[in-house]
C-alpha cells in the first residue's frame, strides 16, 4: 500500500484516483469542488483542506490539471508542492500541457533532489473508468521506474518516451494524428451515407479494409453504429471538443518553435476551432461529423 495525494478530480481525474483506492492505497484527495472529493472520500479516500495538506505524508502524488499555468502556479514557488514536499516524494502530473512547463516544472523538481514525470494520458473517460489509459512518460529512468508501479493500477499501457517534457511531446503528436484521423473517418462515413449506404455497414468494410483506425474501431463518430460511444449518446461524455482544440493548439505553437510542417493538423485545427466556435466546444469531439451533415 502507497500513501498517494491525488489533486485534481474532473472528469478524468476522478476515475483515476477511484481506481487508486480500488487497488489498495491510501489516498488522500483535493480538488477546489467539494463534491468531487466527496465522491472519492465515499469510497475510502481522505479529504484534504488543501494541495499543500493533501501530499503531507504522500509517497506519491498525481495531479491531473487543466492548463500548464494551473500546473506553474501549483509546484512552483514558496507556496508550492515542491516546496513543502518531504524527500523522496515522487511527482506523476498526468496534465495535457505544454512541453516547456513540464521541462521547467521538472527541473525544479530536479533541483531539490526530487523525482517528478510529465505522464499525460490517451484513452479517454471510458479508459479512466476502466483503468486501462496510455501513459506517456517524461523524467528520468529511476523515476519511471517508481511511476511504473502506481500507474499500473490506472492503466495498461505505460511508456517512457524521454526526458522531462518528452510526455507532453509524445501526447501532443498522438493527438494531433487522433483529430485527423477522427475528422477523416467522419467525413468519410458521411459521403457513404449520402450515397446511401448504411453506415453500420461501411464502418465494418473500412474496419476490415485499408482505412481500419482507431476512430472506427473504439470511437465510432455515427449515431447508433457503436452503442458504448459518445455518438450514441447524443455525444457525452468523452473527450470535450475544445480539449481537442486545447491539444491542437499547443501541437501548432510547438510546429512554429520547431519549424516542423503540419498541414494536416493546421486543417484539423481550424476545423475543430469553426465547430467550437457554433456552442458545441463541451460535447464529444466526435461530434465534428456535424460538420460534414450540414
Amino acid at each position: 500500500m502507497t500513501k498517494i495525494a491525488f489533486i485534481g478530480l474532473g472528469n478524468m481525474g476522478g476515475p483515476m484516483a477511484a481506481n487508486l483506492i480500488k487497488a489498495g492505497h491510501q489516498v488522500t484527495v483535493f480538488d477546489l469542488v467539494a463534491a468531487a472529493m466527496q465522491d472519492r472520500v465515499a469510497e475510502g479516500a481522505a479529504a484534504a483542506d488543501s494541495a499543500v495538506a493533501a501530499i503531507a505524508d504522500a509517497d506519491a502524488v498525481v495531479t491531473m490539471l487543466p492548463a500548464g499555468v494551473h500546473v506553474a502556479d501549483l509546484y512552483l514557488g514558496e507556496s508550492g508542492l515542491l516546496a513543502h514536499a518531504k524527500a523522496d516524494t515522487l511527482f506523476l502530473d498526468c496534465s495535457t500541457i505544454d512541453a516547456e512547463t513540464a521541462c521547467r516544472v521538472g527541473q525544479a523538481a530536479s533541483d531539490i533532489g526530487l523525482e517528478m514525470l510529465d505522464a499525460p494520458v490517451s484513452g479517454g473517460v471510458k479508459a479512466a473508468a476502466a483503468g486501462t489509459l496510455a501513459f506517456m512518460c517524461g523524467g528520468s529512468a529511476a523515476g519511471f521506474a517508481r511511476a511504473e508501479k502506481v500507474l499500473a493500477d490506472m492503466g495498461k499501457k505505460i511508456f517512457h518516451a524521454g526526458d522531462h517534457g518528452a510526455g507532453q511531446i509524445a501526447k501532443m503528436c498522438n493527438n494531433m494524428l487522433l483529430a485527423v484521423h477522427m475528422i477523416g473517418t467522419a467525413e468519410a462515413l458521411q459521403l457513404g451515407v449520402k450515397n446511401g449506404l448504411d453506415p453500420q455497414v461501411l464502418s465494418e468494410i473500412m474496419k476490415n479494409s485499408s482505412g481500419d483506425n482507431w476512430s472506427l474501431q473504439n470511437y465510432n463518430p455515427y449515431p447508433g453504429v457503436m452503442p458504448e460511444a459518445p455518438a450514441s449518446n447524443d455525444y457525452h461524455p468523452g473527450f470535450m471538443a475544445q480539449l481537442m482544440l486545447k491539444d491542437l493548439g499547443l501541437a501548432m505553437e510547438n510546429s512554429l518553435k520547431t519549424q516542423s510542417a503540419v498541414p494536416m493538423g493546421a486543417l484539423a485545427r481550424s476545423l475543430y476551432a469553426s465547430f467550437a466556435g457554433k456552442g458545441n466546444g463541451p460535447r464529444d469531439f466526435s461530434a465534428i461529423i456535424e460538420l460534414f451533415q450540414e
